[in-house]
Formats: structure tokens, C-alpha cells, sequence
């Protein structure tokens, strides 16, 4: 019997730890037995998404293909996990209604952290002004009002976060809830 797929679609700004997290999700349910597709944002503007810039109709043309693909591996039993900004709400709930099996993860981290962890520099320049059409500083994110799952990497820990997904999942009976661990008895005395 074919287990149900789902779309796992994880929303927040660049640097939240949405790809981290989509990641570790993805073993898990591998470990579990589940057949599991990553579409990182990053990744499919390299190759279904090339030659889109940043307009907002290319983010959404972007946004929407990415959808297709879930909704394609969805539907065929697939979990397929989404990491990618998808900064307008219209877009997220229009893959929502196409999709069907659709659970929205926002990761959620302030501006001020998101800037402190970046590696590359980018939330400086954008907040400085060199960096054009930079999701959350000069171009708009909007947070999604009633995701499935809310999270906030800045008070959270990756471990955290990953055990309050996959609990999430067992509660809403799209995996099964693992059976805990039973500690066998040692022979002979302590």
C-alpha cells in the first residue's frame, strides 16, 4: 500500500535555516521508510527556474513551478519539501490549493540575527542599500498568518525545531509516530 504523500513547504526569510532544517527532516523520513524530494529555492533557480530574475511576477512564476513539482511528486506518494523564501502569501496559498496535502512550516528569526549569521554579507549590504530587491529589507516578506507549523530560529534550536515538525507529522497522521525505544533488562545485577 502506497503511504499518502504530502508537501512540507517551508517559508521564511534567506538565512532563517529553512534548507537546514529541510534537510534534517529528510533523513528522518528517509530513515522512516519514506520516499522524500528537496526543491531548495537555490537549487531550482539554477535549473527549472534559470533566467527568472527577482521581479515579483518572476518570484511567483519561480514559486509556482516549484509548486508543480510538489504537487507532481505529492500526489504520487512523495514527500516533497519546498525551502525556499516564497516571500508572497497569494503565491504560498494558490500552491496550497493546487497541491492539496499542504503544510505550511514558517521560519521565523529577526532581522538582527539573520544579519549576525550571514556568512556573505548581504543583509549588510542591503540594509546599506546596495543590494536591490532584498527580500525583507527592500522588497516585502509576508509572514503567513496561520502556518501548520510556526517556528522561531532565533529562540530555538535546530533539534528543536526538527522534533516539533516531525511531531506535527505523527500528530496529524501524515507519518507514523515511531515506537519508543524499549530498554531490555540487563541479566545479572548493576
Amino acid at each position: 500500500m502506497q503511504e499518502r504523500g504530502f508537501t512540507l513547504w517551508f517559508t521564511g526569510l534567506s538565512g532563517a535555516g529553512k534548507s537546514t532544517l529541510a534537510n534534517l527532516v529528510s533523513e528522518e523520513l528517509r530513515r522512516r521508510g519514506r520516499c522524500v524530494e528537496i526543491l531548495d529555492g537555490d537549487e531550482v533557480r539554477t535549473n527549472l527556474s534559470k533566467g527568472l530574475g527577482f521581479s515579483k511576477e518572476d518570484r511567483d512564476t519561480n514559486i509556482k513551478r516549484i509548486g508543480y513539482v510538489c504537487k507532481l511528486l505529492s500526489r504520487n506518494g512523495v514527500v516533497a519539501i519546498s525551502a525556499a523564501i516564497s516571500p508572497y502569501r497569494e503565491i504560498r496559498d494558490y500552491n496550497r490549493q493546487q497541491i492539496g496535502n499542504f503544510i505550511e512550516v514558517y521560519v521565523e528569526c529577526s532581522i538582527e540575527e539573520l544579519t549576525r549569521r550571514d556568512v556573505k554579507g548581504l543583509y549588510k549590504k542591503a540594509l546599506a542599500g546596495e543590494i536591490q530587491n532584498f527580500t525583507g529589507i527592500s522588497d516585502p516578506y509576508e509572514p503567513p498568518p496561520k502556518p501548520e507549523i510556526a517556528l522561531d530560529s532565533c529562540r530555538q534550536s535546530v533539534e528543536d525545531s526538527v522534533r516539533a515538525i516531525l511531531g506535527y507529522l505523527e500528530r496529524a497522521g501524515w507519518i507514523q509516530a515511531e515506537a519508543p525505544a524499549t530498554v531490555r533488562p540487563r541479566s545479572g545485577t548493576a
